[in-house]
Formats: C-alpha cells, sequence, structure tokens
C-alpha cells in the first residue's frame, strides 16, 4: 500500500509539473543598455555639472571662511576679550552657514538626480516591458545582479499567507 502511495504521488507530480504554464525568463545587461542612451550621457553631464557648481560655491565659501580665521588668529592678540568673542562666534556662524550649504546642496543633488533620471528610468521600463510581453517572459533579471527587473508570473503572495495562516 506504501509503494502505491508513492507511485500516486510521483504520478501526480510528473502530471502537474507538465500541466504547469512553464515560466520564461532572460537577463539584461541593464548597465550597458543605460550607458547606451544618449538621454543618460545627458543626464549625467548636466548633474556632474549642477554638483561642480554647488561645490565650487562652498568652496569659495568655506576659503573665505578660512581666511577671515586666519585674520582673526593674527590678530587676536592686538584685540580685547570682547572682540575676539564676538570674532569667535562669527567664525562659528560661518562654519555653521558652510555645513547649511553643504547639506541643501546634497538635496539638491538628489533632487536634480530624481528628476533627470526619473525619465530614463520610465522609458527604460517600458521598453522591457514591451519586449518582455513581445517574447512572453515571464521574469527579466539584471545580468550583473540579482535584481529582478520584471516580473510577469503568477504572484503567490496571498496563497503563502493563507498558508501561514495570516491575513
Amino acid at each position: 500500500m506504501k509503494k502505491l502511495n508513492v507511485l500516486f504521488a510521483a504520478i501526480m507530480m510528473v502530471v502537474s509539473v507538465g500541466m504547469a504554464k512553464a515560466q520564461k525568463s532572460a537577463t539584461l545587461n541593464v548597465a550597458a543598455v543605460l550607458n547606451a542612451m544618449p538621454e543618460k550621457t545627458k543626464a549625467d553631464a548636466d548633474l556632474k555639472s549642477f554638483i561642480d557648481t554647488k561645490q565650487a560655491e562652498i568652496k569659495k565659501k568655506g576659503d573665505a571662511g578660512q581666511a577671515k580665521l586666519k585674520q582673526y588668529e593674527e590678530e587676536a592678540s592686538k584685540k580685547t576679550a570682547e572682540e575676539n568673542k564676538v570674532r569667535g562666534l562669527e567664525i562659528q556662524k560661518l562654519q555653521e552657514e558652510i555645513a547649511q550649504m553643504q547639506d541643501k546642496a546634497m538635496k539638491d543633488s538628489q533632487a536634480k538626480q530624481d528628476a533627470l533620471y526619473d525619465p530614463i528610468e520610465k522609458k527604460l521600463n517600458a521598453a522591457i516591458e514591451k519586449v518582455a510581453k513581445a517574447n512572453t517572459i515571464d521574469f527579466v533579471l539584471d545580468a550583473n545582479s540579482s535584481a529582478l527587473i520584471y516580473k510577469n508570473g503568477p504572484d503567490i503572495t496571498a496563497d503563502v499567507k493563507k498558508e501561514l495562516g495570516l491575513k
């Protein structure tokens, strides 16, 4: 009887595997495609220019602060304690301004990057989806990583949650 159960289970596995939809997958070298896109090259150049400009502004402010600090240090012995205290606060305020400039530059750079690359990403994703559907491909993986780029296969999340007794 045990052999009959094993045989029945084996037959059911073969039948179910044969009936299951064969899912096709493919790989895509995302980096190669992106690097071949002229929009990406232009976006890279625009972002670099934007970042360079921000860095130059911060450097200019920092250099001015360094010059002022050097001047104040040289003149400190000739000034009163009150004047040196005011100058110290002025230098501290300048350092805070530079730190704020750096934070703002980082946020602005991220926003600029998002604005430049979002349309490129949408265009690439649309092309991937179109090619995958045309070739009846269910899954597209990045050839350079384990990242899943496109998914068209069935989602069994609800079934797994049900099996685990989750809602």
